[in-house]
């Protein structure tokens, strides 16, 4: 038996309790979690922004230590330090014949399947995103571990799985930042400070964060902001004073509001790209006219999962964590144990801090 926390229902409010978690089948890794990351994605889990089986045990960004494996899996062995990767690439649908295995078809087909049963009741249970992360202990697909790079503490780690590999893979895949170019990243949580941190790593002369917060300001300039826009209605006209009046080269946005896309968008220059990392919702409509689109020539991309490739992109992160240009400890605000989840859900619906991170 193990703790996790547990969505019974969607709107419903997250259930500690104790779980059975049988060995792991053919092709499973068992994992004792060292550390998980609360993410925005999760907390779209419980509201119905989006959809997986349920009753699920959430959390999707984690890294621990192979118990156990099952038979047929070769590339890790108990003892291993893993990374959970919550989206891995069937390597055979449409998108991965394309490379672009961050659009996989298959990747959450996981979701679906029953892992673990409530010790109280026997009901079922379905892993979250596939990786199940708020738990002592889980069980998943082989395909859903991945090495820890060495030199990087398992706690440090568990960010890579989520909010690194997304903030670093939009500046670095999507928008494709380039030295010099201006920056402006919107949203200042846990993916927004590590996209501020690969906009310094990419060389970026300007980097602006927005934020609802003033509070937040220490964050980012720490995560490498060289100037802070604290949101609202005059945002776009700020950031285009901080730059010459022309609008940033590269928009990041992190949110996942209509109102912050639009904001993004024009806040870009003439010729420039912005990028959306937030998800949101099917009600949060964002409308252009014709004639903006034709004149501003911006481009504006979706971004999943930062566009990465987990198994390409963790040894690049992990050169720069030893290089010292990446500090994934900047990226978290708070520690908390299980039983924190909800508070950390409750500070970010209020915008406060960065990644709040259960450490086990």
């Amino acid at each position: 038996m193990v703790r996790a926390a547990v969505l019974p229902a969607v709107g419903s409010p997250l259930e500690i309790t104790e779980i059975d978690l049988p060995e792991p089948g053919p092709g499973q890794v068992r994992v004792r979690l060292t550390a998980a990351g609360v993410c925005h994605s999760d907390l779209s889990l419980t509201n119905g922004t989006m959809r997986v089986p349920v009753p699920a045990v959430l959390g999707h960004e984690g890294a621990g230590t192979v118990v156990s494996v099952g038979e047929g899996v070769t590339h890790v062995a108990p003892g291993d330090g893993v990374v959970l990767n919550w989206a891995p690439a069937c390597g055979k649908c449409h998108a991965c014949s394309l490379g672009e295995v961050w659009l996989c078809a298959d990747a959450l087909t996981g979701a679906g399947s029953v892992y673990a049963h409530r010790c109280d009741d026997g009901s079922d249970l379905h892993p979250g995103l596939n990786v199940a992360a708020f738990a002592e202990e889980t069980v998943v697909a082989a395909n859903c571990v991945l090495r820890a790079p060495e030199g990087v503490p398992l706690t440090d780690a568990a960010l890579l799985g989520c909010a690194v590999l997304t903030g670093y893979g939009a500046v670095h895949h999507s928008a494709r930042v380039r030295e010099g170019e201006t920056v402006a990243v919107f949203g200042v949580g846990g993916v927004g400070l590590a996209t501020l941190q690969a906009a310094r790593i990419a060389g970026a002369s300007k980097i602006i964060a927005v934020d609802v917060s003033p509070e937040k300001e220490a964050l980012a300039r720490k995560a490498g902001a060289t100037d802070y826009v604290v949101a609202s209605e005059t945002t776009a006209r700020e950031i285009r004073g901080l730059t010459g009046k022309q609008g940033v080269d590269v928009a990041v946005e992190c949110v996942g509001r209509a109102v912050t896309i639009r904001t993004a968008w024009e806040s870009t220059r003439r010729g420039g790209r912005t990028t959306v990392v937030g998800i949101g919702g099917k009600d949060q409509q964002v409308t252009f006219n014709a004639l903006e689109l034709f004149h501003f020539g911006r481009t504006l991309s979706g971004c999943v999962y930062g566009n990465s490739d987990p198994a390409k992109d963790l040894p690049v992160l992990a050169e720069h964590i030893r290089a010292g240009r990446l500090d994934l400890s900047a990226l978290v605000t708070e520690h908390i144990a299980l039983d924190g989840i909800p508070a950390a859900f409750d500070n970010m619906v209020a915008g406060k801090g960065g990644r709040a991170l259960v450490v086990f």
